[in-house]
């Protein structure tokens, strides 16, 4: 049997409020809507069912055998599809009760503890998985909504079409050098004195990666490099130890401090990191995704 383009779930709800009152004003009231409305609505249905529910007394509606059937499965029904949309939201990701938040390994050390703290007020039931990686790798899961919004070098990707991002701030490259080098006294750095010197980078995929490369190229010589790591803190370990040099980020001063020196290159070689939130646009109205946003706009007005 077809089921009857009028029997709606819409109408079906207002039935319910109906049972439940036992009066058109009262459901009407409930429903904030008009008797008229809720008695039409009901007329509705008994004709897309081909059968009566009420028996007219007057101006009172008293329930006949099938309207007690219909209450108890309509109600079950419509159960059913709140679970339905709320399961199918939450598989898509939109308002569920964990929020993944990829982040480039350097922005740890400041920006995600903010944000995360900023959103947890704002959304004290969420869960937060912390997933971190390069540009390329967040990039990738992004598009794949393998996670929900990620913190990168916004600069260093191209536009794309299925996205929109927020600015954070803007970051310096510094030369990173160990305490005990030559270099560590310096106010500024010509990368060319560091012709001959051995350099230590991040892997491809990752931006200070691509903006090591694009340094490097203004400075006139391609780098000695000694060897590629997968994250920052294993790439500033490597430099505090003297195994080589290498360009970095000015976010991650704090960390090896009394081991690692951020010396300024000059003002030729200068280049600044552009980080920012990038998400999908077809999750802009995902409640927890606009904390997240809310808490990123507090975050870039400070920065300013």
């Amino acid at each position: 049997m077809q089921i009857d383009e009028q029997l709606t779930l819409k109408k079906l709800e207002i039935f319910l409020a109906f049972m439940r009152t036992g009066n058109l004003a009262r459901a009407a009231a409930q429903l904030d809507t008009s008797t008229v409305s809720v008695h039409r609505a009901i007329h509705s249905l008994e004709s897309a069912l081909r059968c009566p529910l009420f028996k007219h007394e007057g101006r009172n509606l008293t329930p006949l055998e099938g309207a007690y059937v219909l209450e108890e499965h309509a109600h079950k029904l419509l159960q059913d599809v709140h679970a339905c949309v709320q399961l199918t939201r939450q598989a898509a990701g939109f308002s569920a009760a964990r929020f993944r938040l990829g982040s480039l390994y350097s922005l740890t050390v400041k920006t995600v503890p903010q944000l995360i703290m900023g959103l947890k007020l704002r959304r004290s039931e969420l869960n937060i998985d912390l997933i971190m990686g390069s540009n390329l790798d967040l990039m990738f899961k992004l598009k794949n909504m393998e996670v929900d919004a990620a913190l990168i070098s916004i600069e260093s990707r191209q536009s794309d079409p299925d996205c929109e991002q927020i600015a954070l701030f803007t970051d310096d490259i510094f030369l990173a050098a160990p305490v005990d080098s030559p270099f560590a006294a310096q106010p500024q750095v010509d990368l060319g004195d560091l012709r001959d010197a051995t350099f230590i980078t991040l892997t491809q995929g990752f931006a200070t990666h691509q903006d090591g490369i694009r340094v490097f190229e203004q400075a006139g010589f391609e780098p000695k490099v000694a060897m590629q790591v997968n994250d920052i803190f294993t790439l500033l370990s490597m430099v505090s130890s003297g195994v080589g040099y290498a360009l970095l980020p000015g976010r991650i001063a704090a960390v090896y401090e009394n081991r690692v020196r951020l010396i300024a290159l000059q003002a030729r070689y200068r280049l600044q990191q552009q980080i920012g939130v990038v998400f999908l646009k077809a999750k802009e109205r995902d409640p927890n995704l606009l904390a997240l946003l809310a808490e990123c706009r507090l975050y870039a007005g400070r920065q300013g």
